[in-house]
């Protein structure tokens, strides 16, 4: 599922030599920041920077130098790192690589292209052999190619074995949210957690506790204006806010949004959302076992099967009935322009303001 949409890899090959290749890339890139490796610098950073914390100044100041300390011998070394474009990633690039650089000495280059790229590229560099890029920022989803193919480092042995030098001594890899979804089936971390896209009910709260839309909807549905508990109160929703309040304070609002847009991110808008959430995948954790949320049948994380005469769920009534409400609410009760966009530019429509509801979109939008 999206729900853990970027985690770190790093790649067999270059971990094991120690160094790194150039890269070759399309798309937005950075050159990489001049590295320094000074304490006074790793001070100015936590003081402007890295806060709120959770940790005390003197306690980051303490990791710092365990940073500055730790990265000494590989002073001067080239990494290359690349991620999908989000905003999450914007900040990594042009503002966490140039911390790391000043403080470790290292120099770090952060590359941020399409998410197609990213997969591109690792498909590339696991089938030719030839190193492209040191690290990669990618969904967990792929845990199960890692795992397969070999061609990452576990970081759980990494960091209990070569790696122990150089990671520190206080991260706690239990506190971070989603380890279950890039952890493999022989119980090894092949993923950190970076950044995570929690699958979320969206709705104007405003709007739902304003008494004379509340007295409207109660008189046409029976029920009182809230937040919904199954489909057919978001439908109800829906259609109130699209068709019967059609307008607030001037401005055309509507009950739903969604996107339509052929484009590869309109495949998992299915897969991390309607699917699972209309019931189609079976029971687990991190993901449905043996059908998971995209409708795969999986058996000992390898895919077998995907339509029910396999043993999948993809076309199963569940699937079936989730696929036919998405087109229907789409059609019915978003923009008109709804269905002609991708996922990056249904996005920030929430956030204009004429959208009462939105199902499972997510965190990486709220600060828009």
């Amino acid at each position: 599922m999206k729900g853990d949409r970027s985690h770190m890899m790093l790649d067999r090959r270059t971990m094991l030599k120690g160094a790194s290749a150039a890269a070759i890339v399309a798309g937005a890139s950075t050159l990489p920041f001049k590295a320094r490796a000074d304490i006074a610098v790793a001070e100015k950073w936590v003081t402007d920077e890295f806060h709120p914390s959770t940790l005390t100044k003197d306690q980051q100041m303490a990791e710092m130098k365990f940073f500055v300390d730790a990265a000494a011998p590989f002073k001067g070394m080239d990494i290359n790192v690349v991620s999908e474009t989000i905003d999450t990633h914007v900040y990594e690039t042009k503002t966490l690589a140039k911390a790391f650089s000043e403080i470790t000495g290292i120099n770090l280059k952060h590359d941020i292209i399409q998410e197609g790229d990213v997969i591109e590229k690792l498909q590339t560099q696991m089938q030719s052999g030839k190193n492209v890029y040191d690290m990669y920022i990618n969904d967990s989803d792929l845990i199960g190619t890692h795992f397969r193919y070999g061609f990452a480092i576990p970081l759980s042995d990494f960091m209990t074995g070569e790696g122990k030098d150089v990671t520190l001594p206080t991260l706690d890899v239990d506190d971070f949210i989603g380890k279950s979804f890039t952890t493999a089936p022989d119980g090894k971390l092949y993923q950190l957690p970076d950044q995570q896209f929690a699958n979320l009910y969206w709705f104007r709260a405003d709007w739902f506790e304003r008494a004379d839309l509340k007295d409207k909807f109660k008189a046409k549905y029976g029920y009182e204006l809230g937040v919904p508990i199954n489909w057919s109160a978001y439908e109800d929703i829906a259609n109130f806010f699209t068709n019967d309040v059609k307008e607030i304070d001037g401005v055309k609002v509507y009950g739903h949004m969604d996107y339509g847009k052929k484009d590869p991110s309109l495949g998992w808008r299915f897969t991390d959302a309607w699917l699972s959430m209309a019931g189609e995948a079976d029971k687990g954790i991190p993901n449905g076992l043996p059908v998971d949320e995209w409708g795969i049948r999986v058996e000992n994380c390898r895919p077998v099967g995907a339509s029910v005469s396999r043993g999948g769920g993809v076309n199963s009534p569940a699937a079936v009935y989730a696929l036919t409400k998405y087109i229907e609410w789409l059609k019915k009760y978003a923009p008109p322009e709804a269905s002609g966009m991708t996922f990056s530019e249904a996005g920030p429509v929430p956030g204009q303001g004429n959208i009462a509801q939105q199902i499972f979109w997510y965190t990486a939008f709220t600060a828009r």
